[in-house]
Formats: structure tokens, C-alpha cells, sequence
């Protein structure tokens, strides 16, 4: 009994560490992007999505796993059909994502992964008959607030946020009817669109459009390199993540997936030097606490699920 409660607590705290470690990544992202100013979204997109095939290719080597087979794939054309369109919403939140990162908007990234739980409880809701606790709502109000105080003070919604938020969430909830485990639908989502990013990348080169590529062919392989790195830098957050997901529990993670967003803000104001005034303050204030809120009531319910048998 006591070994099996120690290979637990020990295979518990790998998970937590995975976990702690994915979200680190996540949060220090913004200092890769600073070395891609004002660069190309859509050429960075294609990239990041090419070279993601060959670096999955590289994590499944590592784990000892083979990479999915076709007769897998045509075992579940259904699961294939949803990668294919979580593929299609991630694009558009990493878009976002890699705008607000090159073009110093690490500020609104930040709101909108603070955000994003509000939304995947909304989802939750809506299409899987989630029932909210009483912590929850009060969230959801408090994080509507934050959000009505910024379209009223500044005359306009925060669409890189909103944006980021929402479609992340959406992701996350078409990845909950995706029976593959999370390193094999993360690979199909590339496969399914590694065409597309080839075939723009060669129209780019073909076209002479490509500074990239074309930077390259002289001889300066820094932004190139740059590039192509975009895909292992993150990816390898969600690799740690499904790594993690396997031996910890989903309230641990959804507790600590707040130190992402929170190294963003932490980067964007004192490294960075983004401009927070006081309506950023009082909206961050107001979603931070329905956040707090949730958190708190989630800790006694962790302890019991965590807590050693005698």
C-alpha cells in the first residue's frame, strides 16, 4: 500500500512539475517574438505550421511512439474531420497571437488567455450542459464588467484579445470530441495543413514576395532560422502539457494555467514597457478576481482528490 501510494505522490509531482514547466514556456514566449518585429503573419503562420510535421515527427521518435497510421486515420474519418477544423480555429487564435507578439501587444495577449477560462466556462454551458457554480457566475459577471469598462473607456472592443480568448476556448472544446490522445491530434492538425502552407510558401518564393526566402538565398539565414523555429518554440509547451495532462489532475492544471498569462502581463509592463493605465488596471482587477474566486473554491476539492490514503 504505502509503495503504491509513493509511485503516486511521485508520479503526482512529475505531472505538476510537466505542467508547471508547459505554462513557463508559454508564459516566456514573448521573448522569442521579440526578435521578429513587425514580421510577416501570414509567411511566420505558414512556417511555424510546415516545420510543426517534421518536429512532432522528432517527439515521436523520442518517445518511443510511431506516428499515426493511415488505417489509424481512416479508423475514425470523424476525429480526422475535427482536427481538420481545430486546425482551422487555431489558426485563427495564434494569428492573433503571433500579431500581438511581433507588433508589442503582449498586454492584450495576456487579457485574452485571463480570459479565456470565462469563455470555455460560457462553452461549457452552451454545449455541454456544464452547471455553474455559484464562484463561476460570479466570474462571468465580474469578467463581463472588466471587459464593458474597456469598451466604454476607450469606444471600442479589445478584438485581439477577444479574439484570442474565444477561439482558443472554441479549440479547446472541439478537441473534447477528438478521441486521439493529444500529441497524435496535434500532428494530424498539421498534416491536414502542411499542404496549404507549402503551397503558400512556394507562391510566395515563386512570386518573388518572400523577404524572407529571398534574405535567405543571399546568404542571411537569421530571420529563415527564426522562422522555422517559431514551430518547435510552440510546440514544445504542448508537449509538455499532454505529457503532464496524463499523470496530474485537470484541477491542478486548470489552477496553474494562470502563470502563463500572468508572465505575459509581468513581461509586457516591466520589460517591455507597454502602456497600463488605470482602465487597464480596474478591467485586469475585475477579471482577476472572478478568477481568484474560482480558484479558491476549486482548492478544497483539490486537496481532497490529492490527498494521500491511509
Amino acid at each position: 500500500m504505502q509503495s503504491n501510494t509513493a509511485n503516486t505522490a511521485s508520479s503526482t509531482f512529475q505531472g505538476n512539475a510537466l505542467a508547471a514547466f508547459s505554462f513557463l514556456l508559454w508564459g516566456l514566449m514573448p521573448l522569442y517574438y521579440q526578435f521578429l518585429p513587425n514580421a510577416d503573419i501570414n509567411e511566420l503562420l505558414a512556417f511555424r505550421i510546415l516545420f510543426s510535421v517534421p518536429f512532432m515527427a522528432l517527439v515521436f521518435i523520442l518517445l518511443g511512439r510511431s506516428m499515426p497510421s493511415l488505417a489509424e486515420l481512416k479508423a475514425d474519418k470523424r476525429s480526422v474531420l475535427l482536427c481538420g477544423l481545430a486546425s482551422l480555429i487555431m489558426c485563427v487564435s495564434w494569428y492573433s497571437f503571433t500579431w500581438a507578439m511581433t507588433h508589442g501587444q503582449v498586454l492584450a495577449a495576456s487579457l485574452g488567455f485571463f480570459i479565456n477560462p470565462l469563455f470555455a466556462i460560457a462553452l461549457g454551458v452552451l454545449f455541454l450542459g456544464d452547471k455553474l457554480s455559484a464562484a463561476q457566475k460570479m466570474a462571468v459577471v465580474l469578467g463581463i464588467c472588466g471587459i464593458s469598462y474597456m469598451v466604454y473607456s476607450y469606444g471600442e472592443l479589445p478584438w485581439l484579445a477577444l479574439s484570442m480568448g474565444s477561439f482558443f476556448a472554441l479549440y479547446g472544446l472541439c478537441k473534447k470530441f477528438i478521441r486521439f490522445d493529444s500529441l497524435t491530434s496535434v500532428t494530424v492538425e498539421a498534416l491536414l495543413l502542411m499542404p496549404v502552407a507549402a503551397i503558400y510558401l512556394m507562391w510566395l518564393w515563386g512570386s518573388d514576395q518572400s523577404v524572407v526566402i529571398s534574405s535567405a538565398m543571399s546568404g542571411e539565414l537569421a530571420t529563415l532560422l527564426l522562422y522555422i523555429g517559431s514551430a518547435p518554440v510552440t510546440l514544445m509547451p504542448l508537449v509538455f502539457f499532454a505529457l503532464a495532462i496524463r499523470a496530474t489532475s485537470l484541477s491542478m492544471i486548470g489552477l496553474m494555467q494562470y502563470v502563463e498569462p500572468s508572465l505575459q502581463f509581468l513581461l509586457a509592463v516591466l520589460v517591455f514597457n507597454e502602456h497600463f493605465d488605470q482602465v487597464k488596471a480596474v478591467s485586469f482587477a475585475l477579471i482577476w478576481t472572478g478568477l481568484l474566486l474560482c480558484s479558491l473554491e476549486a482548492l478544497p476539492k483539490l486537496r481532497k482528490k490529492t490527498k494521500a490514503p491511509v
